[in-house]
């Protein structure tokens, strides 16, 4: 049996079901992120984040990037 779990995000506290045991159906699966969006999310979360969160800190991430250069 997939193993999903109610987490909140540690963003935007947002309840939503995270698909661990069925990741190509969980949410975060419909945001793409590069190598350096992962690292910039890493640094500020530890755990999973709501694809909404997940979008806003793609969009941060470009904007320090774009900052850093």
């Amino acid at each position: 049996m997939p193993k999903h779990e109610d987490k909140h995000c540690p963003r935007c506290q947002t309840l939503f079901e995270c698909k661990v045991g069925s990741i190509n159906l969980c949410q975060c699966t419909t945001v793409t992120l590069t190598p350096e969006e992962r690292a910039y999310i890493a640094k500020l979360y530890d755990d999973c984040l709501c694809a909404n969160c997940m979008r806003a800190l793609q969009q941060a991430s470009k904007t320090q990037n774009n900052e850093d250069l």
